[in-house]
């Protein structure tokens, strides 16, 4: 009974109950001890352990866990000097006291000299140094382990995939797979992130495959990782799939379906999405709304989004924070609603921030309002005076304009400032391996293969009416070498190595590290009706589904 108050927390009804006990054994002092040391009250927990007649091992591990969990770490390390013995437990609590902590040096130092280093040791080792970003001290102690359990490789492929070596943590996953490892939710969870990032579907529904067969139902958290893989992959049919395979939705499982769709350009789903969530009874929160009005920024329904807007706080308790305004921002400017954009921007409950201005930018560029650019511009590198993407749209907006004086100024800006622009490139995935595109690409082993192809397809698409957007060129060149430096943007080649290598039947998905330019948005139009096939692109921004000689973005980008 003393331990089931002290499980409730409810400390006070135990200590009565502990003071009433004829005799008090030493579990009883234990749970007292712990009970206060769980909820933060070290100076009863200290009170009940000075008293306590009896301390075997538990009880010191206790004092020191629960210094350790308070956060005073140098009480934690006394008791430990202090106890008269210690066994692998005590040993594990000290260490992830340093973890936790990310004290990773007296870490190792007490792991280097424990008599009685188990698995959990090592365990709490590669974690700690994976979490604190020290991805090769991880790798260092992974690699001297003779045994290994579903948490060590968990904790090592989590390390890859948080420090941002997704192609490292799908080898080791292979290399998991060759040793016959047995994998838990947490490493299918690491995967499934690590293979949405890079944007590697095939590897991802290999990695799906797996779960399977391990007999993992998609539960909350692993289901809603499988979910965002396959919508940043790219393939909404399976996300869809995913989503219904889900049996328990949380918010986040409603959230990520109704985002995913809006980032794809599949505004009137995302919407659908909602209504369905809201009929279920799951009370959206911030972040659902932030989905909902990029679904209607990306789809152009701007009546609607100004609607759920203003009826945020009313139909749901939220109140609009600054996210939230800057999709009504985008929304607006995206629908040349500049005057109505710029009057909320000057009624904001608080200070625009560079992301706000950067959508009034955005909108001024699409809009060719080149003085509201660049007072934008002006706000943004106030702010933010290293952010380069913001230098290049301002770039693109004057050379539209014929602007090349101002064009001028922004590079001996950039120069000055040591601001540097970072370099586009593109990648697509075909055969399980990963083919990487720079502008102008001359390292790529078929590369004379796909120049030919486009200087064919360049014809083509000609005589289909495409023009190429010149104007976009950051270069006051004649017309024909505009034409040539626009011919083999890296999107262009990656889409022509997948026509070339890829059935008929399969969408070609390609991934840029930027935003796409108009020109190679319009020529990947006149393509997918050429060509007659699916090509989907996902760009810093969006997906945009190319079909037919349209675009699933409406040219509303």
């Amino acid at each position: 009974m003393l331990s089931g108050f002290v499980q409730r927390e409810r400390l006070a009804d135990a200590r009565l109950l502990f003071e009433r006990l004829p005799e008090k054994d030493i579990v009883s002092w234990n749970a007292m001890i712990s009970g206060y040391a769980q909820n933060g009250n070290m100076i009863e927990a200290k009170h009940f352990f000075v008293e306590s007649p009896c301390k075997d091992v538990f009880t010191w591990t206790a004092m020191l866990s629960g210094y350790a969990q308070n956060g005073m770490l140098d009480e934690a390390r006394m008791v430990f000097d202090e106890m008269p013995e210690r066994n692998s437990v005590s040993w594990n609590a000290m260490i992830s006291a340093y973890v936790q902590h990310r004290k990773m040096v007296e870490a190792e130092e007490l792991f280097n000299v424990m008599p009685c280093r188990n698995i959990s040791s090592w365990n709490t080792m590669v974690t700690g140094y994976g979490q604190a970003g020290m991805i090769d001290e991880a790798r260092r102690i992974f690699d001297k382990m003779e045994d290994r359990d579903a948490i060590s490789w968990s904790a090592m492929i989590a390390g890859y995939t948080q420090s941002g070596h997704g192609e490292d943590a799908l080898h080791l996953f292979i290399e998991m797979v060759r040793n016959g490892a047995r994998m838990n939710r947490s490493s299918f969870t690491c995967l499934f992130s690590t293979c949405a990032d890079i944007a590697v579907l095939e590897c991802g529904m290999q990695v799906h495959g797996r779960l399977v067969k391990a007999g993992y139902g998609l539960g909350c958290f692993v289901g809603n990782a499988l979910l965002a893989m396959y919508f940043k992959c790219g393939s909404i049919d399976e996300a869809y799939i995913a989503f219904c395979e889900i049996s328990k939705k949380d918010v986040v499982t409603w959230n990520t379906m109704i985002a995913g769709y809006a980032r794809h350009g599949f505004g009137d789903k995302a919407l659908e999405v909602f209504d369905l969530m809201r009929k279920t009874g799951t009370k959206p929160d911030e972040v659902t709304m932030v989905g909902v009005l990029s679904a209607c920024s990306h789809t152009g329904l701007v009546n609607k989004g100004i609607d759920f807007f203003h009826s945020m706080h009313q139909d749901f308790g939220l109140k609009p924070r600054a996210e939230h305004y800057t999709c009504l921002i985008d929304l607006l400017g995206r629908a040349g609603r500049l005057a109505e954009a710029k009057s909320l921007m000057k009624d904001l409950p608080f200070q625009p921030d560079a992301t706000m201005w950067g959508a009034l930018l955005g909108a001024s560029r699409i809009h060719h309002d080149t003085d509201l650019g660049k007072k934008s511009a002006e706000k943004i590198f106030e702010l933010e005076p290293d952010n380069a993407g913001m230098y290049v749209l301002l770039s693109n907006l004057y050379a539209s304009s014929g602007s090349w004086a101002e064009v001028g100024k922004l590079r001996v800006m950039m120069r000055d400032k040591g601001v540097k622009k970072v370099p586009g490139f593109s990648w697509i995935e075909v055969n399980n391996k990963v083919h990487n595109f720079s502008v102008g690409d001359t390292v790529h082993p078929e590369k004379a293969k796909i120049y030919a192809f486009l200087e064919e397809l360049d014809l083509k698409m000609k005589k289909a009416g495409y023009v190429p957007s010149t104007k976009l060129v950051l270069h006051d060149v004649e017309e024909e070498e505009k034409e040539h430096m626009l011919k083999y943007h890296s999107e262009k080649l990656a889409v022509a190595y997948g026509i070339l290598n890829m059935t008929p039947t399969r969408p070609i998905r390609v991934i840029k590290n930027l935003r796409v330019c108009e020109d190679c948005h319009n020529a990947i139009k006149c393509i997918s009706l050429i060509e007659n096939r699916l090509i989907i692109l996902r760009d810093s921004n969006r997906f945009h589904h190319f079909r037919g000689g349209s675009c699933s973005c409406r040219d509303y980008w």
